[in-house]
């Protein structure tokens, strides 16, 4: 019962402001591209509807990134490590260069963070979010259709992940509600 309130709790949408207030706060895109990075930017670096990812991880400590709430449950340098791992894999797929051997095993993609790399897995993930930005920005109209699905499941995936990072940081007592999630 406490595995299924807490999977329960993971669910549920970090921040919703009201359509209303979201169409008077900004223009929204209007074409594939627009909408396609803004859905990459409001998870990297833009405050929208949810926390992004850099706000989402700022100003932990790695002994706070490597801690978990219990067991089965993933601490947020698990978390991000995974980002890191499949961003980082997707990018390469758009790029047409070849992946990383992966064994399969989505496990490893969470358990391979090591606490010592905390502040350099940060740095990466950022610089992979910035370089699948730059990849939409740059690439034409035809590649940008062929790949608008697994752009728009990137930005997706990062989402709920990132709400994972704040439910636990949450439990962690470490984050800060200013920061958009009361």
């Amino acid at each position: 019962m406490r595995k299924l309130a807490l999977l329960l709790l993971l669910t549920l949408p970090i921040a919703a402001p009201s359509f209303e207030a979201q169409a008077q706060n900004k223009k929204s895109p209007t074409d594939l591209r627009g909408v396609l990075l803004e859905q990459l930017r409001t998870t990297h670096t833009e405050e929208d509807w949810f926390v992004p990812v850099n706000i989402a991880v700022a100003g932990l400590t790695a002994e706070q990134a490597k801690w978990t709430p219990g067991k089965d449950v993933h601490s947020v340098g698990q978390l991000t490590n995974h980002l890191l791992f499949w961003n980082t894999r997707e990018l390469a797929d758009l790029k047409g260069e070849k992946a990383q051997p992966f064994s399969g095993n989505n496990d490893e993609t969470f358990n391979n963070f090591d606490a010592a790399q905390w502040a350099e897995t940060v740095k990466r993930l950022d610089a992979v979010l910035t370089e699948l930005e730059k990849i939409v920005e740059a690439a034409d109209d035809k590649k940008l259709a062929a790949n608008a699905s697994l752009i728009a499941h990137i930005g997706t995936h990062n989402a709920y992940h990132i709400g994972q990072i704040i439910y636990v940081r949450k439990l962690q007592g470490s984050w800060d509600p200013s920061k958009g999630v009361k």
